[in-house]
């Protein structure tokens, strides 16, 4: 099973390239190491694919999660424990893993062409599988507490704070989401929007309303998480006077933007995600994407690695069509 060792061969800077010397030219290129990322380059082994990722870190957004109690086959793994598990399969396997930032991905004939501050890769097939990245708050406590308390992932962390009293930062639909799926488990809930008024669908705010555990507080702002160890309160501010809530849990709904910026010409839809098809295939032949960068509904761990598998398979099946 896939014991072949797969090693970075030093690519040739931009300059050299220029000067004749030919670079070596992988059949794929995967950029990103969560999730999906990972799941790729494992199936990219096993079909003994000649292959390279290259990503700033290992685990994705998974490194910030603190517990995680629904991916298959572990009752519970925090996600530093997950983590080291796709360390363990990267080891397994053999791939290297070289920790570049690609910043530019761009087609240049059949080939494409991924850059970093020093380097460029010539690849047959691309999976950009780089996630997304949660908006902030960008208030006092909020990055000490990250994991302790603060959290921006209701689905993945809500089960953690049953019986306690938390806050939802945000009045759209995926904050009145959050308020839903709180209000089965939590004790009391805040529910925080900047905006003299929620902006989510009505039929949420109803059900918000009918679930008689959320307060609502429109026309405010978080100014300030409080804690030490973990999550104590927040300090909010509404028409001018600002306030203590004690809570034991924060949620910051206010969206994420995907990391989609690295490529220009695929078809991406209003919020920045690269749209793609059942087979992972993107609006460019040969370019794939897959996980939380993509416009797949519902950005969870076992969602981005099954895109994963996929966004490989289809790379694979077209490596193997080219002629070149």
């Amino acid at each position: 099973m896939g014991s072949r060792l797969y090693r970075c061969v030093p690519v040739l800077a931009m300059k050299e390239w220029s000067l004749g010397k030919v670079p070596h030219v992988y059949d794929l290129l995967i950029v990103g190491a969560g999730p999906a990322g990972i799941t790729a380059a494992i199936y990219a082994a096993r079909k003994k694919m000649d292959f390279i990722v290259l990503t700033p870190d290992i685990g994705g957004q998974v490194v910030w999660t603190s517990e995680i109690e629904n991916y298959t086959g572990f009752q519970y793994i925090s996600g530093e424990e997950l983590t080291a598990k796709f360390r363990d399969h990267i080891e397994r396997f053999g791939f290297e893993v070289q920790m570049e930032e690609v910043q530019k991905v761009e087609r240049e004939g059949l080939l494409f062409l991924a850059k970093t501050s020093t380097q460029v890769f010539p690849c047959k097939t691309v999976i950009i599988a780089t996630g997304r990245t949660p908006k902030e708050l960008g208030v006092p406590g909020e990055v000490q507490l990250k994991n302790r308390g603060v959290t921006y992932c209701a689905t993945c962390d809500a089960p953690f704070f049953e019986d306690f009293e938390v806050a939802v930062v945000g009045g759209g639909n995926s904050g009145l989401e959050a308020v839903l799926q709180l209000a089965k488990i939590a004790k009391r809930i805040t529910l925080i929007e900047k905006s003299p008024q929620l902006k989510a669908d009505q039929v949420l705010v109803d059900a918000a309303k009918s679930s008689g555990k959320v307060d609502i507080l429109t026309g405010a702002s978080v100014t300030r998480i409080i804690g030490e160890k973990s999550v104590t309160g927040i300090d909010a501010l509404q028409e001018g006077k600002e306030s203590r809530i004690p809570v034991q849990g924060v949620f910051i709904e206010i969206g994420s933007k995907p990391n989609s910026d690295l490529v220009d010409s695929v078809e991406k839809n209003t919020w920045g995600e690269i749209i793609v098809n059942s087979r992972c295939e993107t609006s460019v032949p040969g370019l794939f994407a897959s996980g939380d960068v993509t416009n797949v509904p519902e950005k969870q761990i076992i969602v981005a690695a099954g895109e994963g598998c996929k966004a490989s398979l289809s790379a694979f099946r077209y490596v193997s069509q080219m002629r070149i």
